[in-house]
């Protein structure tokens, strides 16, 4: 198939194109789809998980990361790769610099980037606590057959929601 925009080389790169719900076919070759801005080479993603499990293959060829035992709860590094589970909170400091790498090659950083938590504001926990108490003082009114009394903490729980 010849390359629809310059006639002279064999289409390399075969694009379907959607404009306003018309499909068009364009058959280009690699110089002309360069030109307009199509990568015409597939490069393997390198993949963290892909780097991980190098770095696993060559710490168990060497033994090194077995050696590294908690303190206090006995647990080796070995275990947690076997389990992907910690022995006890000061497993984080015996196996600190392989955590620090294997946080490393996950997640591209050893410290958190994204959102941090913030306590509710004072309002709110009183309004939440509000909320309830008059949720309980509802049910029981229910319960009791009050239903004027019902009727007005449903109200009141209305207003306090908004």
């Amino acid at each position: 198939m010849v390359c629809d925009s310059c006639r002279e080389r064999d289409a390399v790169v075969h694009l379907t194109q959607v404009v306003d719900g018309a499909v068009t076919q364009v058959h280009l070759c690699e110089k002309c789809a360069a030109d307009k801005g199509v990568e015409t080479t597939v490069a393997a993603p390198k993949t963290p998980l892909t780097s991980l499990l190098q770095t696993v293959q060559q710490q168990l060829a060497t033994g090194q990361s077995d050696q590294a035992r908690c303190s206090f709860c006995q647990a080796t590094y070995k275990d947690f790769r076997a389990s992907g589970r910690l022995g006890c909170a000061r497993c984080y400091g015996a196996f600190e610099p392989q955590l620090r790498d294997l946080l490393q090659r996950v997640h591209g950083a050893t410290r958190h980037m994204g959102r941090q938590y913030g306590p509710p504001a004072p309002e709110q926990l009183q309004r939440a606590s509000t909320v309830i108490e008059l949720r309980e003082q509802l049910r029981r009114a229910i319960e009791l057959e009050q239903f004027e009394q019902a009727a007005r903490l449903r109200d009141q729980l209305k207003e306090v929601a908004e």
